[in-house]
Order: structure tokens, then C-alpha cells, then sequence
């Protein structure tokens, strides 16, 4: 049987003469190149020279000095008659185990003072190649990449342990160990060249054009100083035609823009929402305002025709609109001017679409002195189906959540009452197509095309429910005629408006200063809506529809929901409660549809 040989390269020589000494003792014959043949040899350990494997030198200072046939037919060589017959003919030795970790390239490029010549030195090549070609051929090849691996590896050599499956396992771990740190190389230098190639400056007022990779301000946080987007494939999908986007404004654009792109392929209408803080304080698609919807939605002033998506918009706005204020806008259309009049005077961060037109765009750049954040998404962008993401260092992936959301989801109605018309279809769609990119528990009452309450990341069902439907009671008060009448005083700004009609609808109990400030928004002091009043208005709430994330536990959900005058509800089935929330469901008449879907979103 010939003697087994090791081939040794490494540049962090830790554990380095244990592993030589032992694998010598073992019977092992040692290769090693430059500085690691020296080391070993320096400490009394037999060990042979690279080059006179190869017959030739170490040269260009030591960049080339492995890669050569002699030594990778001895590691790719797998174990068959016709590799065994090239072995032979070219007076080439397997070689079974491979040892090598690679240049510090990452501790190289955070040195205040490198320079790209110091980086690229850096960039370690014979070794990437070692690794790589050991690991491909683990069936047969023990590849050591990390010198904590060194005692477990070399305690299952000698005990005999590298035979048969166990020896396998772990040469499979091994190799993927690998795999992985090859990976993380090339990422480092992927990335750092990504910085010095392929990303951009971000000019307030100024076109940036397609990049690979963009820096942003900060993360979620100021002190996040390091954020960054960046794709690994082409150019990122958006481009900036003003202000400079953050880490959470590029959160909440690219989950609206996914949302109300998905919107407009259901229901073929111009779809908006309003994001805050990756979920939706509103959704909605285009159809026609009412003249009293107009006035509950703050647009009844505009002078400018109301398009599709300017109703769209006005709509996912005026549903919450104390949730909306500072929100992330996202269009499934090219803004027009009429929507882009009603943004320029709300507050808002930033708003994506697929297009502009010149007058649109014109008044956008107007915003926030000309830093207000307009992104042009690729409407032709399909994002890969494969997510990943890193918590606490740790990396998790799944499959994009890719699921359709259609009218054939709700054809499973097990309630009594079947009676399911278009408009509570489109509802339920919108309400759905909602919790798809709301953070759960979440529950979402929609109508008219719009969501009117959406109760978002909740441990309990229950209390996702209620949020939901006490944001809806609060968006159907609104309409009452008192409150449209609401005597203001000229010149009042409109979130200042937005906030005095929340604390009204709301029934606040204000004191001192807040009561003082109040009041002093009306021409007169309005007198709050009493209990009669409100019940009677809430009975002419109907026609809502209701879609949870994930199953009812309990019929109290249905309940509530009935409470905001919900006649059509959509929800998984699964729970042991089910029968008795169809049960509570047919109590009220509500049309309740199993759609056997799970809409999780984190």
C-alpha cells in the first residue's frame, strides 16, 4: 500500500507543528510550500519541498508555487482504474490529505491605510484552488481548512476512524467547511471591490444611474454607521432620481413596491400603499372617490381631475392617517400629476414607481428642498426565488414567498351564508394581498378597495383583530356628517387636522395645554359625538371583508370582527376551534371563506 501523502499551505500556522508531528508519526508523508515547509522543517519534522514534486521553482515571489499538475492530479485524482493508469503514466503521487487556509484578505482591507495594491496582494489564488479541488474530491480527499479542526482530524486518522461512512461523514463535513470559507473569501473580495468599482455617490439633486452597489446613510439606526444595498447579479433594481434612500426607506419601498405590484396583476387596477416600518398603514386600488370619501380622504380641494392611481393613493393615505404620516409611498403605475400633488403635500419620505412623468417628477424634486427620496423601479425586475438573511450572525434562507393571491383562493366558503359578490372578492384580495407583507400576527379589514384597518405584529390573534377593527371603527367615524363639518380655522396644516379628528373620533378626554391647543384649531368648539351617536353610525358600517394571516384560534375574532360590520372574512383553516368560528360566523350571516394558505411575513 503506498505511504499516504499530505500536502500543507497555510498562512495562519496555528496548531501547525501538532497536526505535522502527529500526521509524521503516523506514517504520512509531508509536502509543504515556502514559509509552511520552513516552519515544519525548522522544528526537526521531515518534510518535503513542493518544488521537487513539481520540478519547478516557487517564483513571482511566491504567487505561483502549487499550481501545477503534479500536485493537483495528485488531489483531483478520484479512485478509478483510468485515473489510477494517468497517475501512473505521468509519475504523479495522490496526495490524501490537503491542509491550507488562505491570505488575510479581510484583515488586510480593514487597515486604515490599505491601498487597492495591498488588497490585491492579498488575494490569495494557489490556495483558493487547493481548497476547492481537495473539497470536490472529499469522497476520496481529507481537505483541512481550519486549524480547530486539526485535533478531531488527526485523533480519526490514527485510531483508523476515516474509514467507511463515519470517515465519510466527515470528510463531507470537512469539505463543506471548505466550500464555505472559499465562499466567504471571494464575498469579501466581491464586496470590497463592489465598494471601489461599482457604487455610486448619492448627489441630492442630481440623477444616480444604474450601480451594483449603493451606500446608504445608516441602518435601522444613526449609530448602524455601515449600510449598504447591493446586488450580486446585474444592477440593483431601482435607481435614484432624487433625495438618498436609508436602510428602513429601502425596507418599506421594495415590500410596498412587491405589494401593490402584486395588487395591480390581481385586480387590474393602479394600486398604492402607504408603508411605515415594513407594514402597511395603508392599501388600496384605484377606484372612483365619492364626494364624500374625497373629503374624508382630504383631496376634495384638488383642482386637478383625480386619475386611478391619484384615487389609489389618496385612499391607502386616508386610511390611517395618523399611522401614514412619514410614510414610505409605493406606486404600481407611472406617478402622474394628480398623484404627485396630492404627495407633495403630505408628509412622507419617499415614494417608488415604475415611471414618472416630467411634471410629476418636476414637483417631487420640489419636496423637502429638493432631498425628498424618489426611486424608478425596473419593471421588468423578478427578484430571485431564493431569500436570505443574516440574525445574530447566523444565515437564514427560504423560498420567496411567491404565492398567489386570487379570486379562486376564496371558492372554499364553509358557512351557511354563500353569497360572495365581486365587490367583497376584490376586498378580500386587497386585504390579503395586505397581510402578505405585514409583520405577524396580523389581521386587515378592507373595503371599497381599501384597507381600513390593519392590526400588525401582535402575539395574540385576538388583539390583532381588535387593533384592526378599532382602527376601521375609527376610519368609518370619519364619515360621519359632524366631523366632515368640523369648523377649523383657516390656515390649519393637514397633519394638524389629521391629529384633531383622531383625538375626536377617538373620544380623547383632553386637560390643560393639549385641551388649550385643540380647541384652538376650530372657529368654534365642537361637541364631542355622544355614545347614541356613534352607535348609530357604526350600525351603517356593512359590507366589510376580513383576512387573517393564519387561522382564527378562537370564535371571540369573529366576533370582534362582526363588531366592524364585516360580512366577509377569509382565513386558514387548521385550528381545533374551527367549527365553532364557522359557527359564530353563521350567527351573524358572515360569508367566511378557508383559504388553506398561511401568510406569515417576518
Amino acid at each position: 500500500m503506498a505511504t499516504p501523502i499530505a500536502l500543507l499551505s497555510v498562512y495562519d500556522k496555528t496548531g501547525l507543528l501538532e497536526l505535522a508531528e502527529g500526521l509524521h508519526k503516523a506514517g504520512v508523508k509531508l509536502l509543504g510550500s515556502g514559509g509552511t515547509a520552513k516552519k515544519i522543517r525548522d522544528a526537526g519534522i521531515p518534510i518535503s519541498d513542493v518544488s521537487d514534486v513539481t520540478k519547478a521553482p516557487e517564483m513571482l515571489g511566491g504567487r505561483v508555487k502549487t499550481l501545477h499538475p503534479a500536485v493537483h492530479g495528485g488531489i483531483l485524482a478520484q479512485s478509478t482504474e483510468s485515473d489510477a493508469k494517468d497517475l501512473l503514466e505521468q509519475n504523479i503521487q495522490p496526495i490524501s490529505i490537503v491542509v491550507c487556509n488562505l491570505y488575510p484578505f479581510t484583515s488586510t482591507i480593514s487597515k486604515p491605510n490599505c491601498t487597492l495594491a495591498d488588497a490585491v496582494e492579498e488575494i490569495d489564488i494557489g490556495g483558493v484552488t487547493l481548497l476547492r479541488a481537495a473539497a470536490k474530491n472529499h469522497a476520496r480527499v481529507s481537505v483541512l481548512s481550519d486549524p480547530r479542526d486539526y485535533t478531531e482530524f488527526l485523533g480519526a486518522w490514527t485510531t483508523g476512524k476515516l474509514e467507511g461512512n463515519a470517515g465519510q461523514a466527515l470528510r463531507s463535513g470537512l469539505a463543506l467547511k471548505a466550500f464555505e470559507m472559499t465562499a466567504a473569501y471571494d464575498d469579501a473580495i466581491s464586496g470590497y471591490f463592489r465598494e471601489q468599482y461599482a457604487s455610486a455617490d448619492l448627489p441630492g439633486d442630481k440623477l444616480v444611474g444604474p450601480v451594483q452597489r449603493m451606500a446608504l446613510r445608516y441602518g435601522a439606526n444613526p449609530h448602524q454607521k455601515t449600510a449598504q444595498a447591493f446586488v450580486k447579479d446585474g444592477k440593483l433594481p431601482f435607481k435614484v432620481l432624487s433625495g438618498s434612500p436609508g436602510y428602513i426607506n429601502l425596507l418599506d419601498a421594495l415590500n410596498s413596491y412587491a405589494l401593490v405590484t402584486e395588487l395591480q396583476e390581481a385586480l387590474n387596477l393602479p394600486a398604492a400603499a402607504s408603508f411605515k416600518h415594513v407594514s402597511p398603514a395603508g392599501a388600496a386600488v384605484g377606484l372612483e372617490l365619492d364626494d364624500v370619501e374625497k373629503q374624508v380622504y382630504g383631496v376634495d380641494d384638488l383642482k386637478e381631475p383625480l386619475t386611478p392611481l391619484a384615487c389609489a393613493y389618496a385612499r391607502a393615505r386616508g386610511a390611517d392617517r395618523m399611522s401614514s404620516f412619514g410614510d414610505f409611498i409605493a406606486l404600481s403605475a407611472p406617478c402622474d400629476v394628480a398623484t404627485a400633488k396630492i404627495i407633495s403635500r403630505e408628509v412622507s419620505d419617499g415614494v417608488i414607481a415604475p415611471g414618472y412623468s416630467n411634471e410629476a417628477l418636476e414637483i417631487l424634486r420640489k419636496k423637502k428642498a429638493g432631498k425628498y427620496c424618489v426611486l424608478q423601479m425596473d419593471s421588468s425586475y423578478k427578484p430571485a426565488a431564493i431569500e436570505t438573511r443574516q440574525v445574530y450572525g447566523v444565515y437564514l434562507q427560504q423560498q420567496r414567498n411567491d404565492a398567489k393571491i386570487e379570486a379562486s383562493l376564496f371558492t372554499n366558503i364553509v358557512t351557511k351564508n354563500t353569497d360572495l359578490p365581486t365587490s367583497g372578492v376584490t376586498d378580500l384580495i386587497v386585504a390579503t394581498l395586505a397581510l402578505k407583507y405585514t409583520q405577524s400576527n396580523s389581521v386587515s379589514y378592507a373595503k371599497r378597495g381599501s384597507i381600513i384597518g390593519l392590526g400588525a405584529g401582535q402575539q395574540s390573534r385576538i388583539h390583532c383583530t381588535r387593533l384592526a377593527g378599532t382602527k376601521a371603527d375609527l376610519w368609518w367615524l370619519r364619515h360621519h356628517p359632524r366631523v366632515l363639518a368640523l369648523p377649523f380655522k383657516k390656515g390649519v396644516k393637514r397633519a394638524e387636522k389629521a391629529n384633531a379628528i383622531d383625538l375626536f373620533v377617538g373620544g380623547e378626554v383632553l386637560e390643560g395645554g393639549e385641551k388649550a391647543h385643540w380647541e384652538g384649531l376650530f372657529e368654534e368648539i365642537p361637541v364631542s359625538l355622544s355614545a347614541e351617536e356613534r352607535v348609530e353610525h357604526m350600525k351603517k358600517l356593512e359590507d366589510v371583508a376580513c383576512s387573517s394571516d393564519a387561522f382564527f384560534p378562537f370564535p371571540d375574532n369573529v366576533h370582534r370582527a362582526r363588531k366592524s360590520g364585516v360580512k366577509y372574512l377569509a382565513a386558514p383553516s387548521g385550528s381545533v376551534m374551527d367549527a365553532e368560528c364557522i359557527k359564530a360566523a353563521d350567527e351573524h350571516g358572515i360569508v367566511f371563506a378557508h383559504t388553506n394558505l398561511r401568510l406569515f411575513h417576518h
